[in-house]
């Protein structure tokens, strides 16, 4: 059954695929060309998130995908993890497996696949990056000018967003 709520404070592109039970959150900006598909299960996208041009969610289990607060999801990546905490980034054209669970502060780099053979979940602070998706853990140092980045990048898509539609 198709029912999504989109907070009136968060910016869905016109042009935006949302199909089966799909909820975004306050402050959320998803761009053009994104699909979220929550047939199997219902999709919870947190506060302040940015989903780029491309990107691809979808629920393949029961239960929610809950994706939580201030999320980056880069261009072309493809997200089917059942779970993501707060502060995490996909890079651009990565693939997360629905058997992967993502903590907080975690980084899945560019082009990188992740699709473990059994659930699992991802600790806070992993990084994975490079072609054979190694793992390191991120000691947290920067974290505050991190988050600074990311509120300068939402702001700049809350003021430039409403301009391109007036086009």
């Amino acid at each position: 059954r198709e029912k999504v709520t989109v907070h009136s404070k968060s910016i869905t592109c016109a042009d935006v695929e949302l199909r089966g039970e799909v909820t975004i959150g306050q402050g959320t900006v998803v761009h053009p060309k994104v699909v979220i598909f929550g047939h199997t299960g219902p999709v919870v996208i947190g506060n302040n998130c940015i989903i780029e041009e491309g990107t691809v969610i979808i629920n393949r289990r029961k239960e929610v995908m809950r994706i939580g607060d201030n999320n980056l999801f880069e261009i072309g990546c493809r997200v089917e993890s059942p779970s993501i905490g707060d502060w995490n980034t996909i890079g651009v054209r990565a693939r997360v497996h629905h058997t992967l669970r993502i903590s907080s502060h975690c980084v899945i780099g560019a082009g990188c696949v992740v699709a473990p053979v059994e659930d699992e979940v991802l600790g806070e602070y992993t990084v994975i990056y490079g072609p054979t998706a190694e793992r390191r853990t991120w000691s947290g140092r920067g974290r505050v000018q991190e988050d600074d980045l990311r509120r300068k990048h939402w702001e700049y898509l809350k003021e430039m967003i409403p301009k391109f539609n007036r086009m």
